[in-house]
């Protein structure tokens, strides 16, 4: 019976703290994104140290958009390709969607939170993506920001 309890009493503290996102809120989601950590449906963690690619939003006044994955380099630059995800944001009562499309396939990954500084995603196998805000590495100039 305890356990039962301590269950539904974490159970509703996610369901209370969740954040409610608004449209003003999706201007956040532009910019490049580095994973931090993926937490899988059992509750393990899977932590990720360097990362070789970034993914990158690009969400316009509509909420649509893509999604592309970057390669940062040394000096600061990208490497880009032409392979990128279409994106529409859904408000779904209170609850926000990434729904992505492609050629070949469409999915959805709800939106847990959202920041300036970071983004957790739910996607359909229940694993929650933690993102962190990233920006160009530049290891050249002797640790000069890059514009």
């Amino acid at each position: 019976m305890k356990k039962i309890f301590g269950v539904l009493l974490i159970t509703l503290l996610f369901v209370g703290c969740k954040q409610k996102l608004t449209p003003a809120d999706v201007a956040k989601i532009n910019g490049y994104w580095e994973i931090e950590k993926v937490v899988l449906e059992d509750g393990k963690e899977k932590q990720y140290g360097v990362n070789e690619s970034f993914d990158y939003f690009k969400i316009d006044k509509n909420n649509e958009g893509i999604r592309k994955k970057v390669m940062p380099q040394l000096d600061g630059t990208f490497l880009v390709n032409d392979t990128f995800e279409n994106v529409k944001i859904r408000f779904a009562d209170d609850q926000t969607f990434l729904d992505y499309s492609t050629p070949y396939m469409k999915w959805s990954e709800e939106i847990l939170a959202l920041t300036d500084k970071e983004l957790v995603v739910l996607n359909a196998e229940k694993k929650e993506y933690h993102y962190k805000k990233a920006g160009p590495i530049n290891l050249d100039d002797y640790g000069k920001k890059t514009k």
